[in-house]
């Protein structure tokens, strides 16, 4: 993050500035302090079009103008959360936008986290801090009027720093059963008075009609300026005609045609963003079967490994489909005890018996926490009730117990692994503690964390493959094993710029502007 001393501090100082007001919540829409705000929403057909990356996209590229804006997302349901400097968490595309923008992530920026603890449940995490768990009903007639308050709240609070916001909708906005109470997608653009500008994924198939439908559907409709096609893969000048069509059915611009890039190496928020990028890295020499738990979180752990041109990440559903990989990770999870008996009805501890000697093994918070002796969560502060529940009996005297304040910090130190030692800079976020023994894998000036066998590196620290350095260390015994030469990783130093430019050439950016002003 580019970003001066001065402007760390402006940006702390207005934290504490913000706390006050929370004090003060007011409930009419977003007006005080809007004198000047522009910006505009992107809302999308359906889930995973690309709405994330295209406001990371026009972060960078206004940030690139000089102009001071912030991403902002009401609304976000995901267990992939990112820990801001002060240890809140927000979602992760809001913290990744705000790293765009070269600005300091705060939880005005995303007011409201929804993470899943089951089926039927989410945590209610609100500015940052966990507030209660709430099932789907309870939360829609109980939150609502809350829920709008913090919303209005946050756009007031970022309308004393920024010019401009980059604002985010969820899913679509013709769910017509959920209209009535939403405060994810029109509700928002309404309160914040900015343009939409709706995306649609071509690649999923069936453009034409998602478009169509939604405007059909959807609350407001008069408020969407404009259009983007997403994910395009071909020739361009065979959709000239899908343009034409669009344009004149709609009477809205066609935005831009966004071609399909899949190195742009900006962390996906979607698990099933991160599924269809490893879909590209198959029948490389290294193996690498990563647990895909049914409450999955924090995996973009793992992403890193996609830029190694020797590794193939691929998920695992089912133990029968884990076979004899090179390295087996169990990553982070939004309720351990849950994931953990899931694993084990299909008696994945005879796969790891069969394995043992061959596989190197990772567990990442969650799942370094399933790697021990027992477990207990007698009060279901981790989503699943139980006195005890024995472990897959890895690390040997591990024990974790759940608690009901999150631990949440972010981390910076040291580690050794196979004679090599890198930085870490990461973060923990979980509520399970736990104690163990044995050989350290990261240093601190206050202790250490993580524990580190021959063939088993265990943490709780999310981020700690995110250098080159890392993986290096972490795969160097691997590849000496199968003859292989250290590859050459070119990561790219600034992502952001290359995405933005890549989305910037695509699209007619002037037109934007003209829309953010209220000029389109």
């Amino acid at each position: 993050m580019k970003l001066t001393k001065d402007g760390l501090g402006k940006s702390i100082n207005g934290w504490l500035l913000r706390q006050i007001e929370l004090l003060k919540w007011k409930t009419e829409p977003f007006t005080e302090g809007s004198d000047g705000m522009r910006g505009v929403m992107i809302q999308g057909t359906a889930s995973d079009v690309g709405k994330s990356l295209i406001c990371t996209a026009f972060c960078r590229i206004l940030s690139d103008q000089g102009i001071q804006v912030a991403p902002f997302k009401s609304q976000n349901m995901s267990n992939n959360s990112y820990v801001t400097i002060l240890g809140e968490e927000i979602g992760r595309a809001q913290g990744v936008q705000a790293e765009a923008a070269r600005t300091v992530a705060t939880v005005d920026m995303n007011p409201i986290l929804l993470k899943p603890e089951s089926d039927m449940k989410s945590q209610i995490v609100l500015f940052g801090k966990k507030l209660e768990t709430m099932g789907g009903m309870e939360y829609r007639a109980n939150f609502y009027e809350q829920g709008l308050a913090a919303i209005d709240q946050a756009l007031v609070n970022l309308s004393k720093n920024y010019t401009h916001l980059v604002i985010e909708g969820a899913g679509s906005p013709a769910e017509v059963n959920l209209n009535d109470r939403e405060i994810v997608n029109m509700a928002v653009a309404e309160r914040a008075d900015v343009p939409v500008i709706l995306v649609a994924d071509i690649e999923r198939g069936g453009v034409f009609a998602s478009i169509v439908g939604t405007l059909a559907l959807m609350p407001h409709p008069e408020r969407v300026k404009g259009l983007l096609i997403n994910k395009f893969r071909g020739d361009i000048r065979l959709f000239e005609d899908g343009i034409a069509f669009l344009e004149a059915y709609t009477k809205l611009p066609v935005l831009g045609v966004i071609p399909y890039m899949g190195n742009h190496e900006i962390e996906q928020e979607d698990s099933l963003g991160v599924r269809e990028i490893s879909r590209d890295n198959r029948n490389r020499p290294i193996d690498m079967a990563v647990l895909k738990h049914p409450y999955l979180s924090n995996f973009t752990d793992l992403e890193p490994f996609l830029n190694e041109p020797d590794v193939s990440v691929r998920w695992v559903e089912f133990v029968k489909d884990i076979g004899k990989p090179d390295i087996l990770v169990f990553p982070g999870t939004k309720s351990t005890i849950a994931d953990l008996r899931y694993w084990k009805e299909q008696k994945i501890e005879d796969t790891l018996l069969s394995i043992e000697n061959k596989t190197r093994i990772i567990g990442l918070c969650g799942g370094f926490q399933m790697l021990g002796d027992s477990l207990s969560d007698p009060d279901g502060f981790d989503g699943t009730k139980a006195e005890f529940e024995k472990g897959l009996g890895l690390i040997s005297g591990m024990v974790t117990h759940f608690t009901k304040e999150k631990f949440v910090k972010r981390r910076s130190g040291t580690a050794k692994m196979n004679e090599q030692t890198f930085n870490v800079d990461g973060y923990e976020i979980h509520t399970g503690r736990s104690k163990y023994g044995g050989k350290a894998l990261v240093s601190f000036e206050d202790g250490t964390e993580g524990v580190q066998t021959e063939r088993l590196i265990g943490t709780h620290i999310h981020g700690i493959f995110g250098s080159a350095d890392s993986r290096q260390a972490f795969l160097a015994p691997i590849r000496q094993e199968k003859n292989l030469s250290q590859p050459m990783v070119q990561e790219c130093s600034d992502r952001y710029s290359r995405f933005a430019g890549h989305v910037k050439a695509h699209i007619d950016w002037a037109q934007v502007e003209r829309i953010m002003e209220g000029k389109g």
